[in-house]
């Protein structure tokens, strides 16, 4: 059995399957008995094949297939790729994420296409712990010819700290660093923030301190016990960036001003009973955002007044009948709600308690 700490020292990864399930574990509050009957089912989409044991971050590429991160921390031996999914549900492996030659491998987590169809990805290097990986976490932009082969990668950035989701509008894309242990809160609480890069940036020298120009705001993660910062970005129809505080499960409504400087960076929503975490977040066309509680196996709803509403949570599971495997990002595909599922993080306040196979994807229905 092999064993991995995250760069934080808080989330325990255990990469061997743990046999059967047990019931809900978690350490913080559920939603009632009463709206638990009210959740809905999730359903199976997808059984992952064997190369994709870490399913994480997706985005929708432009010919309209879903695209699929699979960094595989659970099976270092699988190299990271990325998927394709079509409407008709076949699934093909794409590429091999470049690997980074200081450490022999790559952990792409967040991506999102730009507008000319190129791919940025965060590869978040300091996941796995290893001190060969610390502050090497990249920005890639991955360019393909006409028939979708990967002809150049190049580096926007180096040096993060803890890359972990990416979002592109109007030329820019923006990534939270869940972690920024070199900013020191006088609280001694974790921060965390969220950079901006030109699209045609190439070898920005990240320090992941208060120097780097491109850090455009931060956060301190309160909650004491679960020392785990900005998790989930997502943009609205008219430009405000919103941003989960994985240990506070709140999230942060980021607000710009006319030259894209941000003029506001406030708890927008927040309500632990019915979403404790969060993880990757989308939206959709009504302008509801969906967010993932990783630790509570769960998928939350925020309306547009900030109103949060637990849709969907699952007891520890397999994900085999399409139960919510830690669920990792969500995303809106073809009318339906498909989400990632981590399955890889343990620990006191998580349902999961362990990694085991099959990986999988599973759906909601929109309402």
């Amino acid at each position: 059995m092999k064993k991995y700490i995250c760069l934080l020292g808080l989330l325990a990864v255990v990469g061997s399957g743990c046999g059967s399930k047990k019931e809900n574990v978690s350490g913080g509050e559920t939603a009632t008995a009463d709206s638990q009957s009210e959740l809905q089912n999730s359903e199976l989409f997808m059984l992952l094949p064997d190369g994709c044991p870490t399913p994480d971050g997706m985005a929708i590429a432009p010919n309209g297939d879903l695209v699929l991160a699979c960094p595989n921390f659970a099976d270092i031996s699988k190299p990271a790729c990325l998927m394709r999914i079509t409407a008709d549900g076949k699934i093909s492996k794409w590429i091999d994420v470049p690997v980074l030659q200081a450490t022999g491998w790559a952990s792409p987590m967040g991506i999102a296409f730009g507008s000319d169809g190129d791919l940025f990805v965060c590869d978040n290097q300091g996941w796995s712990g290893d001190e060969k990986a610390k502050n090497r976490g990249r920005i890639l932009r991955l360019r393909f010819d006409g028939d979708g082969n990967l002809k150049e990668t190049i580096e926007v950035a180096t040096g993060m700290e803890h890359p972990n989701g990416i979002r592109f509008r109007d030329g820019k894309i923006y990534v939270i660093q869940s972690s920024l242990s070199a900013i020191k809160d006088p609280s001694g609480l974790l921060v965390s923030g969220v950079y901006r890069f030109d699209e045609n940036d190439r070898d920005v020298r990240v320090t992941n301190t208060l120097a780097d120009k491109n850090l455009i705001t931060t956060v301190t993660t309160k909650n004491p016990e679960v020392q785990y910062g900005l998790d989930g970005i997502v943009f609205d129809s008219e430009g405000n960036l919103y941003v989960g505080n994985f240990g506070d499960g709140a999230i942060h409504k980021i607000i710009f001003g006319k030259d894209r400087e941000v003029i506001g960076n406030d708890v927008w929503a927040q309500d632990t009973t019915q979403l404790r975490t969060t993880d990757g977040i989308c939206i959709d066309d009504a302008g509801n955002l969906w967010v993932a509680d990783f630790s509570d196996n769960a998928i939350a709803k925020v309306d547009k007044d900030g109103n949060i509403r637990r849709i969907a949570q699952s007891p520890d599971c397999d994900g085999s009948d399409g139960g919510l495997d830690q669920p990792g990002e969500p995303i809106v595909w073809n009318g339906m709600l498909i989400v990632s599922c981590f399955d890889m993080v343990t620990g006191p306040d998580k349902v999961n308690t362990g990694h085991d196979l099959p990986s999988t994807l599973a759906k909601l229905k929109l309402e």
